[in-house]
């Protein structure tokens, strides 16, 4: 007769397979949190970067300054949290300073900011440093 360790245990033993699987494509529970609320500025970041290129067209192409007063303080203000949350990613996902650097600066560049964003999220699922 073969046995198995489901047979020898009952049945309550879970394998280590099964743990990994149960978890793959997920954040370790200590960098959930912070994960969702920088991808969520991320994003803000990206769509505010793609509004401050419009603003400043209006502003330069147009010589209008209205609407750039109103809208670059909001967005210097969407930036700021944006580091701040990358700031709180990195200390706790323990990434390099380089790593650090480069994400915070992916904040100024439009369109960058979103493909970051995917990076970033692929390296912490992955349990990878940055």
């Amino acid at each position: 007769m073969v046995t198995t360790d489901r047979d020898a245990d009952g049945g309550n033993n879970a394998s280590a397979t099964d743990n990994a699987t149960s978890t793959a494509g997920r954040a370790p529970e200590a960098l959930r949190g912070p994960l969702a609320r920088f991808r969520v500025a991320a994003f803000a970041t990206g769509i505010g970067l793609l509004g401050l290129v419009v603003v400043m067209v209006i502003r330069y192409g147009f010589d209008n300054a209205g609407p750039s007063a109103v809208y670059s303080p909001i967005h210097g203000v969407v930036y700021m949290i944006y580091l701040v949350l990358a700031v709180d990613l990195a200390l706790k996902a323990r990434w390099s300073v380089k790593g650090t650097i480069g994400v915070l600066l992916a904040g100024c560049v439009p369109l960058l900011s979103f493909w970051v964003e995917r990076k970033v999220h692929q390296h912490v699922i992955a349990g990878k440093k940055l």
